[in-house]
């Protein structure tokens, strides 16, 4: 089960980046590290991106912890499903560019966030990074947010916090390239892995939904234990 969380979420955080790479850009690109010496230049832009994956091990702990109690209701199968409709839903919002649903509370979030990457990115200190990048990975992203599903449908603290960590560490790679040597990735080939994306993210969703539909297909829809109610959850 390790196994399988940490090839998951590297696999989609690879996938992610390229997502990545297109949104988060500008922001990464707007670094103030270019004018330093080439080690410098090398420290602050790690520190932005460990702020990224610490931010991501973080959220792992606490939708780990909001899985669990799932797991332990014995709810989990229920908990899948919804899951996966829910991908679906903003999936298909963001396909048509409808509003289905919209909290005023994730914008007043966004525009504080965007507050502080705009007083921190003319900052030269290097601790400025990390608190860069850890605002930047609470920006409202949707393969964040299907990370987040990822890690609450591991079922238990450390597995959501290996789900998101792993899934940091596979957005790594893309942005690291992107922030120390520039827009390396052309533009048509960034266009054509963010049109295979939403396919990618409608796949997960639906992997999810069989997953709770319990139809004895192993890998795909296991039948899940529901006599975790009665599980004692011992520190």
């Amino acid at each position: 089960m390790t196994w399988e969380l940490l090839i998951s979420g590297f696999g989609l955080g690879i996938v992610s980046s390229f997502h990545c790479v297109g949104m988060c850009g500008p922001i990464a690109l707007s670094l103030p590290v270019y004018y330093l010496p080439a080690h410098k230049k090398l420290v602050g832009i790690l520190l932005y991106h460990l702020g990224r994956i610490l931010l991501y091990t973080l959220l792992g702990l606490f939708f780990g912890f909001v899985g669990r109690q799932f797991y332990l209701a014995g709810l989990q199968q229920y908990f899948s499903i919804t899951l996966g409709c829910i991908i679906l839903l903003i999936l298909l919002q963001n396909t048509f560019s409808k509003k289905l649903f919209h909290l005023k509370l994730i914008d007043r979030f966004q525009e504080k966030l965007q507050n502080i990457i705009a007083i921190n990115i003319p900052k030269k200190q290097l601790y400025g990074m990390l608190i860069l990048g850890m605002a930047n990975g609470l920006l409202p992203c949707g393969m964040v947010y299907l990370a987040i599903t990822g890690a609450m449908a591991a079922g238990n603290l450390l597995g959501g916090i290996l789900f998101m960590t792993f899934f940091g560490l596979g957005t790594f790679p893309a942005m690291f390239l992107l922030t120390y040597f520039g827009s390396f990735i052309s533009l048509n080939v960034r266009n054509n892995m963010k049109k295979a994306i939403p396919f990618f993210v409608a796949t997960m969703a639906i992997l999810l939904i069989l997953r709770g539909l319990n139809l004895n297909i192993p890998m795909v829809s296991p039948v899940m234990n529901q006599s975790a109610v009665n599980v004692v959850d011992c520190p």
